[in-house]
């Protein structure tokens, strides 16, 4: 794995790396892998079935909720591309690859943008889930967003040569934007934000919505009064398997879990939260990857019951790139590998975010649904996935560079387009792949047929757990 500046030489050794010599080292990794290499697909080289994978990915999670994952999966193939990190995982590792790093978001695809607040209450666009950051080969994020892009053009009625094109348009933003990084100042590029966002459709959309999803919203939206009484007080709106509300033990132990929360965070934010007191727990079900874990949401109100404040604690296991990354060395609280990836990645983070734990469960907090809004596949309809693609790889490209060398990447890309264009030929290669793999998904019976799942009085009872 490549390290930077001092590093380069091994640790004790001072030599600090000059930037031809880390271009050079950048160029040199060519050799590793040609840039028109990484068109390679290896399906063969696989040693276990995805379904198999899948399955040991489901081991651990509230056994209610699987069979639900698996329908959400089978909804489609790109439902099916979201749940399935560990399955793209292992086909990425037995690739060779560039052995230039960097942090990784780990699910890079194009519904994993979104907006949400900045600490000053600016409404950013940036990636926004990084539940399987890792820091890895910095080619993996771009390899799964190019298959994103390929799998999401045919859901919005794009023929492949158009969903081509957009990912050779992602992947060139993004090389051209790294050998811009690679000749600033390394503070310009800590602090670069990108402009035009608001121009970009399917963002635009985004952020509209974001615009309206304030605490407020969300109280409206999550919670009802417990009377009629006037001014009386409010908690969880109960939609089962969605949301369900916990209380008694368990409900105490999630609140438990803040006390090592709160002391983590920055003083200026335990200040904050200080003035916030808890009134009600619920367990709620959230995206598609995540199905299944452990995910607690906590509203709490302030001076008055229009300043609510909603965290979001959510179960964290290890990256689904752990196995096949031996010298990436996460953090052993896998919360605090999430977080950390998130700073490492993003321009402005959330100020609640950080981590902590209940019984022997690692969990990630940060503010639930704070002005975030995402895209749709059918917001990428027409000139919007190409344009749509370019934002992805100028956001990949800030955060990669943020997170790793820009003077190495932009050296191993080079001028030339041959690293795009692989890319885009893998992304189609892939979303093939995915396609088959899904139908397997949906011939095996474990997705069933669309149920009411209800999670049991005593799933969360259990969550401190392993099981």
């Amino acid at each position: 794995m490549h390290a930077t500046g001092a590093e380069l030489y091994g640790p004790g050794y001072m030599h600090w790396a000059t930037p031809e010599e880390r271009s050079n080292l950048g160029q040199a990794r060519r050799k590793q892998v040609g840039r028109q290499e990484h068109s390679e697909l290896n399906i063969k080289a696989r040693k276990t079935s995805p379904l198999t994978l899948l399955a040991r990915s489901m081991q651990g999670r509230v056994p209610a909720l699987v069979k639900l994952k698996y329908e959400l999966m089978a909804q489609s193939p790109f439902g099916y591309f979201r749940g399935a990190v560990p399955v793209m995982a292992a086909d990425l590792a037995v690739l060779p690859n560039t052995g230039i790093v960097s942090q990784l978001c780990g699910d890079a695809h194009v519904r994993n943008l979104g907006a949400y607040a900045a600490p000053d209450g600016r409404l950013v666009f940036d990636i926004n889930d990084f539940d399987e950051t890792i820091r890895g080969p910095f080619e993996w994020d771009l390899k799964r967003m190019a298959a994103s892009i390929a799998l999401a053009g045919r859901g919005s009625g794009h023929k492949d040569a158009a969903a081509q094109l957009a990912v050779v348009k992602c992947v060139e933003r993004y090389a051209a934007q790294m050998r811009a990084f690679a000749k600033m100042p390394h503070l310009e590029v800590g602090r670069y934000q990108v402009h035009r966002l608001g121009l970009v459709e399917p963002i635009h959309e985004a952020l509209v919505k974001a615009e309206r999803a304030t605490p407020q919203h969300t109280l409206a939206q999550l919670t009802q009064p417990t009377s009629s009484k006037p001014g009386a007080p409010r908690r969880f709106k109960e939609s089962k398997p969605i949301l369900t509300r916990v209380t008694g033990s368990q409900a105490a132990a999630v609140l438990a879990s803040l006390g090592p929360y709160r002391e983590m965070l920055e003083p200026q934010r335990q200040h904050l939260l200080s003035f916030y007191r808890p009134l009600d727990v619920a367990f709620k079900v959230v995206g598609t990857g995540s199905v299944g874990l452990r995910d607690y949401c906590v509203y709490f109100e302030g001076n008055v019951p229009a300043d609510p404040l909603f965290l979001q604690i959510k179960e964290e296991p290890a990256s689904g790139y752990t196995a096949y990354l031996p010298d990436a060395h996460p953090p052993h609280d896998n919360g605090q590998r999430v977080a950390e990836g998130q700073r490492a990645m993003q321009l402005q983070s959330d100020p609640f975010l950080g981590w902590t734990h209940i019984g022997g469960r690692q969990y990630l907090v940060r503010q639930l649904n704070d002005h975030k809004g995402s895209i749709e596949l059918a917001d990428l309809a027409g000139s919007g996935l190409a344009a749509y693609a370019e934002v992805c790889g100028e956001l990949l490209a800030r955060g990669h560079a943020r997170s790793g060398d820009p003077l190495v990447i932009a050296g191993y890309l080079g001028s030339g387009d041959s690293f795009a264009e692989a890319c885009a030929k893998f992304g189609l290669l892939y979303a093939d792949q995915t396609e088959k793999d899904w139908k397997e998904l949906c011939r095996s019976g474990k997705a069933g047929t669309k149920s009411n799942t209800q999670l049991p009085q005593n799933a969360v009872a259990k969550s401190g757990k392993k099981s």
